[in-house]
C-alpha cells in the first residue's frame, strides 16, 4: 500500500489477484469481480473485469468491474458470495484495485465527488473533505465534543499499523501532532483523514466443505448484508445517523445469529475520524453521540473491548478507495487465521467488517467467523 507510479493498475490487480489464487491453491477461477470506483476518469480504463483476466492469465472466464464509490471493494465480494452461496459457482475470485497517485490532486478529489450527489452537492463545490467536515462540524455541536476528542481514531490506527508491513504510514503520532495537523476544512485536519494510495486485495470464495476437502486454512462468512440511504447529506432523516449502517449491520447480525458484544473486533472505514464514531454507532456499538467516548476511553485499542483498525485501518494502511473493502477482508481473514503478526488478536474467533460508500450511501458488512 503506497504510491505505486511504476506499476499499472492492471499489474497491481493481476499481482494480487494470483497472489489470492496462489494461497488458495486455484489455477483458474469460474469468474472474477473487480471492485473500482475510479478506473475510467483516473486511469482512463473501463472494462476493467475482461483486462484483468486477460492480464492474469484467466481470458475467457466471467469477469466484471463493480462500482459502488468507496465500497466497491466489498460490493464486490459480496457479488461473489451470492454466485457460490446461491450454487451458481464453486470457485470464484475478488479484487479490489484502486489507482490513485498518478494525476494531480484536484483530479483526485473531483473524482472523489463522483460519490457524492453530482446536482445538490458537487454542482455547489462541495468537496469529499467537506461533506465529512460538515457531519464533524455538526457532531461536536450536538454531543459538546471538541476535534481533539477525536484523536484516539487517528492516534489508535497509526499505532497499529506499525506491525504491518503492508501499512503506508507505519509510525506512531500524537495528541500533539494531531491537534497541530494542517487544517483541510475545518474542523477536518489532516491526521483526521485517510491518505490516498495505489493498491489491490484479493481472495478466494469456496463452499467450506470444499475449502476443507483441499485442506485449506479457511475462514467461513458468516454473514454478508448491505443497506442503502440518500446520497445528498440533506434529503437523509438526520445526516449524523448512517441508516445504511444500521441497516446493513442489524441484517449482517441477524444472519450470523450473534449480538455486536460477541465480536471480537472490527474493521470499519475510517476514511475520516467522523465516520469512525459514526460507523460505531450505527452498528450498535455505541449510543447516538458515544463512539468517540469509545476512542477517548481507550476501548478501541488492540487489547480495549473492541479493537478497531487492526492492522492500521483505512487512516495508517492507506485508501485506495475501490480496494480498500478487500483490504479489511482480507485484514480479518489474516486475524482469524493467526496471521496478524505482532498485531495478533488472541483466540478471536469472530470479525466483522464495514466498508461505506459516499458519505454513507452504500454501506455494505460482513461478518466472518474462525473455521476449526
Amino acid at each position: 500500500m503506497r504510491e505505486h507510479w511504476d506499476k499499472a493498475l492492471r499489474i497491481l490487480a493481476e499481482e494480487a489477484l494470483l497472489g489470492a489464487l496462489g494461497d488458495a491453491g486455484i489455477e483458474r477461477p469460474e469468474a472474477i469481480w473487480v471492485g473500482n470506483m475510479m478506473s475510467g476518469q483516473l486511469s482512463s480504463q473501463e472494462n476493467l473485469g475482461a483486462l484483468v483476466a486477460d492480464h492474469a492469465g484467466l481470458r475467457g472466464i466471467e469477469a466484471f468491474k463493480v462500482e459502488a464509490a468507496c465500497a466497491s471493494g466489498a460490493a464486490a465480494f459480496r457479488n461473489a458470495f451470492l454466485a457460490v452461496a446461491g450454487g451458481m459457482m464453486d470457485i470464484v475470485a475478488v479484487c479490489g484495485v484502486e489507482k490513485m497517485t498518478d494525476t494531480m490532486g484536484d483530479a483526485t478529489t473531483a473524482a472523489l465527488a463522483g460519490a457524492a450527489d453530482a446536482v445538490y452537492e458537487g454542482e455547489h463545490g462541495l468537496s469529499f473533505v467537506g461533506l465529512n467536515a460538515l457531519l464533524m462540524q455538526r457532531y461536536m455541536y450536538e454531543h459538546g465534543y471538541q476535534r481533539r476528542d477525536f484523536a484516539g481514531f487517528a492516534m489508535t490506527a497509526h499505532r497499529n499499523a506499525v506491525g504491518n508491513p503492508n501499512a503506508m504510514f507505519r509510525r506512531e503520532i500524537s495528541l500533539e501532532a494531531f491537534e497541530r495537523a494542517k487544517p483541510i476544512a475545518d474542523p477536518v485536519g489532516l491526521l483526521d483523514s485517510a491518505g490516498i494510495a495505489d493498491g489491490a486485495a484479493a481472495a478466494v470464495l469456496m463452499p467450506t466443505a470444499m475449502a476443507r476437502a483441499h485442506g485449506l486454512r479457511c475462514v467461513r462468512i458468516k454473514a454478508s448484508a448491505s443497506g442503502t440511504d440518500a446520497v445528498a447529506l440533506h434529503d437523509r432523516r438526520d445526516p449524523l445517523v448512517l441508516e445504511a449502517g444500521v441497516l446493513s449491520s442489524q441484517r449482517a447480525y441477524s444472519q450470523a445469529g450473534i449480538t455486536p458484544p460477541e465480536l471480537d473486533f472490527f474493521e470499519l472505514h475510517d476514511a475520516f475520524t467522523i465516520m469512525s464514531a459514526l460507523s460505531l454507532e450505527a452498528s450498535g456499538f455505541a449510543p447516538r453521540g458515544g463512539g468517540v467516548r469509545l476512542a477517548l476511553d481507550g476501548e478501541i485499542a488492540l487489547d480495549g473491548r473492541l479493537p478497531i483498525a487492526t492492522l492500521g485501518g483505512l487512516k495508517a494502511r492507506g485508501h485506495p478507495v475501490g480496494a480498500t473493502g478487500m483490504y479489511q477482508i482480507v485484514e480479518a481473514v489474516q486475524q482469524l487465521r493467526g496471521d496478524a503478526g505482532r498485531n495478533q488478536l488472541p483466540n478471536c474467533r469472530l470479525g466483522m467488517t464495514q466498508n461505506i460508500g459516499g458519505s454513507g450511501a452504500n454501506i455494505v458488512t460482513h461478518i466472518f467467523e474462525r473455521v476449526e
